[in-house]
């Protein structure tokens, strides 16, 4: 009788050691893949950075008493740069502000023939809108990642562990207010 609790008693610590084994990787795995995602935007994030001054250049030549619009897209883009150490809801806060210039400046291309009609122009503004995609599925994926890792350290009893080991959640990479939801209104 003796042995058989023995027995019993071992096989319970053994499944809970494998539990708790294998639930701490599965936590350590989600926080990884939140800051691949993460990693993922930040690549993408520079690729625009480094679109958006040639942009701006080939639009000044075409519209060049459109100033404000031009020095609102690199202000914009500065901002974002400088934010990048900062919090996901800083970083998310200056990257909807920059996305929403760039509505600006492709809505300007629309008053100017030409300029809708170079090479150059076209060629970037189509990088342009090719990586904004990437970026909106990029951030679609690290909230997706987000999503579940908070949700394993919410759910019981994983939330244990979680707690135990200190794992904090993700912060989600959302739009702040209402008006970025908005289409931008360019008017001259």
């Amino acid at each position: 009788m003796a042995n058989v609790i023995l027995i019993v008693l071992c096989a319970v610590i053994v499944i809970m050691v494998i539990f708790l084994w294998t639930t701490y990787n599965r936590l350590i795995l989600l926080k990884n893949r939140v800051k691949e995602a993460w990693s993922d935007i930040d690549v993408l994030l520079k690729r625009r950075y480094d679109l958006i001054p040639n942009l701006v250049e080939v639009v000044k030549g075409y519209a060049a008493h459109e100033k404000s619009t031009l020095e609102a897209v690199i202000k914009a883009r500065n901002m974002a740069m400088s934010t990048n150490s900062k919090t996901v809801e800083e970083q998310a806060k200056s990257e909807n502000f920059l996305s929403g210039t760039l509505k600006s400046l492709f809505a300007l291309s629309e008053n100017y023939p030409d300029l809708k009609a170079n090479v150059n122009f076209l060629e970037l503004q189509r990088e342009l809108v090719d990586t904004e995609n990437k970026i909106q599925s990029s951030r679609r994926f690290y909230n997706t990642n987000v999503l579940a890792l908070n949700t394993k350290i919410e759910m019981f009893p994983s939330n244990i562990i979680a707690g135990f080991f200190k794992f904090e959640k993700g912060q989600f990479f959302n739009l702040e207010n209402k008006e970025e939801r908005e289409p931008v209104k360019v008017s001259f």
